[in-house]
């Protein structure tokens, strides 16, 4: 199968990043510098992902925030002019077809970034519910994430009006004579940017980013470990068609006014069983482990209690680099998610313990004014 790329695979090239696949693009999981460098880079100045891959979609229209509230568990029709939201698309068994985040042009205009994985089928799920809206798939556009503490710093020399957001809020602006769109946002737990730039202009622009001494290129290696040094979650991990969004930690995403008692309750896919699950809490909850010792555990390795029965598989697992030990997510019994159980994970006929600890394992350092 050929790969696709971004506007940007030559300069990734040109930086020695070494080149993998991933949802169906050629993508750098990492730069010479390394993921564990990479991973400090981010959390202790800035660093610049190429997350282009996404999905970038346009939805315009009378009625865009009912059409998005009937498939998203999501208080829409309140979303302020330029504020985003974190949502989740639900199925008729109340899982996740994916996770997403909504930003709002416009009073029926909504701008949507969807997962690289996921993208083709999202789009083909939100073209079947438009009613009078127009959807625009906006494959030539390009999408920057600068993230870390000094981000603010380098934004505001390349674009003033972007250092004055705060999490969550976006603004129409240019760069070096480019029409951009800038979000305070991004999925490594530190204060940062995305930034939505034609895909002609992508590689001058990253360039100029990488200019600032502060920053350094980062791959999807390092990506991986900032988020779940925070607690995120990942589609095909911690989310899925089988999990709902109680099992997976996510309750403060169903918006009050869209919760059983809430202004306008359900009209979303699932609604009823996402609803008892509020109420009467599902087997299966969502946890962090501390691994003891320096030896990794892996994505669906198994989770046993003291008497040797299995209670939970690990969903993600990798380094933390920033706290010097090995992390995890996993789902486990709910009876046994509270911090300072331990419990051990079968690791090739070994019995490594575990304890659960709360989330984040690294504290969340979003700018919220």
């Amino acid at each position: 199968m050929t790969l696709l790329t971004t506007p940007l695979d030559g300069l990734h090239r040109e930086l020695g990043a070494k080149m993998v696949p991933f949802a169906g693009y050629d993508m750098p999981v990492q730069y010479p510098m390394g993921i564990i460098k990479e991973h400090l880079q981010t959390r202790e100045s800035a660093g610049l992902f190429d997350v282009s891959h996404m999905g970038q979609v346009l939805i315009e229209g009378q009625g865009a925030a009912a059409m998005l509230e009937s498939l998203v568990p999501v208080d829409i029709e309140s979303l302020g002019i330029d504020r985003q939201t974190y949502a989740l698309l639900t199925n008729e068994s109340g899982g996740v077809l994916d996770d997403l985040i909504i930003t709002r042009w416009g009073e029926d205009q909504f701008f949507l970034v969807v997962n690289a994985a996921c993208k083709a089928q999202d789009i083909s799920h939100l073209q079947e519910h438009l009613t009078g809206q127009v959807m625009t798939v906006l494959p030539d556009q390009a999408l920057l994430a600068l993230q870390g503490p000094a981000a603010r710093e380098v934004m505001k020399t390349l674009c003033p009006e972007a250092a004055q957001l705060v999490f969550l809020q976006g603004c129409h602006s240019t760069i070096n004579g480019v029409e951009v769109y800038v979000t305070c946002s991004g999925y490594t737990g530190e204060d940062g940017y995305e930034i939505s730039v034609p895909g002609a202009h992508a590689d001058a622009l990253a360039r100029s980013i990488l200019s600032f001494e502060q920053v350094e290129p980062i791959g999807l290696g390092a990506r991986d470990s900032l988020r779940l040094e925070v607690g995120l979650c990942l589609y095909g991990h911690e989310l899925s068609t089988t999990i709902d969004p109680v099992q997976a930690g996510l309750l403060w995403s169903i918006s009050k006014a869209r919760r059983a008692d809430g202004e306008r309750p359900g009209g979303f896919p699932g609604a009823d069983i996402i609803f008892n699950h509020i109420e009467n809490k599902p087997a299966l909850r969502r946890v962090g482990l501390s691994v003891e010792g320096k030896r990794p555990v892996r994505d669906g390795q198994l989770v046993f209690n003291g008497d040797g029965e299995q209670v939970g598989q690990i969903c993600s697992a990798g380094y933390g680099a920033s706290i010097g030990r090995p992390i995890a997510m996993a789902y486990i019994k709910r009876e046994l998610g509270e911090p300072g159980t331990a419990l051990f994970v079968d690791v090739r006929g070994k019995q490594l313990p575990v304890t659960v600890t709360r989330m984040p394992f690294t504290p969340q350092r979003y700018y919220r004014g």
